[in-house]
C-alpha cells in the first residue's frame, strides 16, 4: 500500500507507527524513510530509528542514504568496526559522497583522533556542494585541539553561508574570548551588525565585549540596541543592569533587573542584584528583603547565602553571619573563600578553635593569601598555641619569602617559644627586607622591646629605632 505523493512527513510517521502496531505492510519511498529515520533520531528514539532503518533497507536495499543513517546509529552506539565496514562498502560504490568522509571523521573524533577527523573533513570539503555543516564540524574539531584561531576561522565561514546561524556566532565570540582578543571581537561584531543591524544576539555579545573592556557607555548603548531589537530579551536587560551598577546608577539598575522579573518568572540572580543595589543605596530593609527572596527562589544558590552573610558581617551581627556562611559552605564545601570568611567570623565571635579549623580548610583548599597566614597565626596566638602559630607562619613564608611582616611576626613568636637564635635570625632578615616596618614588631610584641639584644639590633638600624 503506497503513500500518496502529497502526504506530508507527519502522515508518513503515523502510517509507519500504525504499520508497527498491525500486520499490515506499507510501502514508503526512500525519501520517506529518510524523513522517518531522521525524525526518530532527532528526538532520541533510537530503537524506532533502528527499526525504520531495518525496514527501509528491506524495501530499498541499495539506498546509500539509508545505509549512511545506519552508519550514524552504529557510530552513536560506538560500534566502530561495523560502521567502518559499511562505509568501505559504500565507498566502493560511490567515492564522491561527502557524507562517507563526514561519518569517518565522526568515528575518528569519537576515538579522540581529532587531527584525523580534520583530515577527513577536508576530504569531504573537496567533494561537497554544501560545505556549511562541514565547516561547523571542523570548528568543533579544532576546539577539541584547543586551536581557537582555526576554530574561529571555520565558524566565521559558517556565518558567511548563513548569517542567521547564531550557534556559529556564539562559537566565533567564544573563540575571540578564549584568545582574549576582545578588540578583534568588537571589530567583528560591529562589521556583522553593519549587515544585520537588528540582530539582538550580536548587540548582546557586543555589549559583553565592551563590558569586559570596561567601556561602560558603549556597553550600555549596545544593550539598549539589543532591547530595541527584541523588547523581551531578558539577557540584555540583565546585562544592562550590571553596566548601570558599574556606573553607580543603582536605581536605574534596579529598574532594569525588575524588567526581567516582569517579563518572565523571577530569578534568584535578579533578586540578588537588586538586593546589592539597595544595599549600596543604603536601603538595608529592602536589601535584606531581596536577599531573602534570592535564597527562597533558589536555596542552592550559595552566592545568595554569601550576600546575607556579608550583610550581617557589616552590621557586626556575627552570630547570624555565621549561620548563613554555614549554609553557603553546605552547598559548596570546596570553596576556600567561604571557609576563610567563616574563619574570620569565628575570630570575631572569639570561637578560636573553630576559626583554627576553618583557616586550615581554607588553606587546604588553596587559599594562600598573605592575610590568611597572618590571621590564622593570630588566632592560634590567642589560643596560646604559639608552636602551631610558628608552623603556620613558616608555611606562609614558603609562599612569601620576602614578606617582612611575616618575618617580624615569626621572630616574635620564636621569642615567645624561647627559640632565641631563630628569633635573632628572623628579626635580622625582617630588618633587611623592610626596616621601616619594625614598628610592626613593636606593636605586636611590646613585651620584648626592652630585651637587650632586641634593643641592640634595632639601635644598629636607624630607621628601625625611630
Amino acid at each position: 500500500m503506497a503513500l500518496r505523493p502529497n502526504e506530508n512527513n507527519d502522515d508518513s510517521i503515523l502510517k509507519f507507527e500504525s504499520m508497527l502496531k498491525t500486520d499490515d505492510v506499507y510501502f514508503f519511498d526512500a525519501d520517506d524513510f529518510e524523513s522517518i529515520i531522521h525524525h526518530y533520531l532527532n528526538i532520541g528514539k533510537i530503537a524506532l530509528g533502528k527499526k525504520a532503518i531495518q525496514i527501509g533497507l528491506q524495501q530499498h536495499p541499495h539506498s546509500s542514504e539509508i545505509k549512511l543513517l545506519r552508519v550514524e546509529v552504529l557510530v552513536f552506539e560506538d560500534n566502530f568496526e561495523k560502521a567502518e565496514q559499511l562505509l568501505d562498502e559504500l565507498q566502493t560504490i560511490d567515492n564522491k559522497n561527502d557524507e562517507i568522509f563526514i561519518q569517518r571523521a565522526n568515528i575518528l573524533s569519537k576515538q579522540d583522533d581529532h587531527q584525523g577527523a580534520i583530515n577527513m573533513l577536508h576530504k569531504a570539503l573537496l567533494i561537497s556542494d554544501e560545505s556549511f555543516d562541514i565547516y561547523s564540524l571542523l570548528g568543533m574539531e579544532y576546539l577539541f585541539l584547543d586551536d581557537f584561531e582555526k576554530a574561529k576561522d571555520n565558524f566565521v565561514k559558517c556565518l558567511q553561508y548563513d548569517e542567521s546561524d547564531y550557534s556559529s556566532l556564539y562559537n566565533v565570540i567564544y573563540c575571540f574570548e578564549f584568545l582574549e582578543d576582545f578588540d578583534g571581537a568588537i571589530v567583528y561584531l560591529n562589521d556583522y551588525l553593519e549587515r544585520n543591524p537588528y540582530c539582538e544576539v550580536a548587540w548582546h555579545q557586543l555589549g559583553k565585549m565592551y563590558f569586559t573592556k570596561e567601556m561602560f557607555l558603549e556597553a550600555l548603548a549596545a544593550f539598549d540596541f539589543a532591547i530595541i531589537s527584541d523588547e523581551s530579551f531578558l539577557g540584555a536587560y540583565f546585562e544592562k543592569g550590571r553596566v548601570l551598577e558599574r556606573l553607580g546608577k543603582y536605581n536605574e539598575a534596579i529598574e532594569s533587573y525588575q524588567t526581567t522579573i516582569s517579563i518572565d518568572d523571577p530569578t534568584s540572580h535578579a533578586y540578588l542584584r537588586i538586593g546589592r543595589c539597595h544595599e549600596r543605596l543604603g536601603n538595608d530593609d529592602l536589601a535584606k528583603y531581596y536577599y531573602y527572596n534570592t535564597v527562597h527562589e533558589d536555596p542552592l544558590l550559595d552566592k545568595g547565602w554569601l550576600a546575607i552573610t556579608e550583610f550581617y558581617t557589616k552590621k557586626k551581627e556575627f552570630s547570624k553571619a555565621q549561620r548563613y556562611i554555614n549554609k553557603a559552605i553546605n552547598i559548596d564545601g570546596e570553596n576556600a573563600l567561604y571557609w576563610k570568611k567563616s574563619a574570620k567570623i569565628f575570630v570575631a565571635l572569639n570561637n578560636l578553635d573553630e576559626a583554627d579549623f576553618a583557616f586550615k580548610q581554607a588553606v587546604d583548599l588553596g587559599n594562600y593569601e598573605i592575610d590568611t597566614w597572618q590571621e590564622w597565626s593570630a588566632a592560634l596566638q590567642k589560643l596560646n598555641d604559639f608552636h602551631s602559630a610558628v608552623q603556620v607562619l613558616i608555611q606562609g613564608l614558603e609562599f612569601y619569602p620576602d614578606n617582612a611582616e611575616m618575618c617580624y611576626l615569626l621572630s616574635g613568636l620564636y621569642l615567645k617559644t624561647n627559640q632565641i637564635d631563630l628569633a635573632k635570625e628572623k628579626l635580622g632578615i625582617a630588618l633587611q627586607l623592610n626596616s621601616e616596618k619594625a614598628v610592626f614588631f613593636k606593636k605586636k610584641f611590646p613585651e620584648f622591646i626592652n630585651v637587650k639584644w632586641v634593643k641592640d639590633i634595632f639601635s644598629k638600624n636607624k630607621k628601625a629605632s625611630t
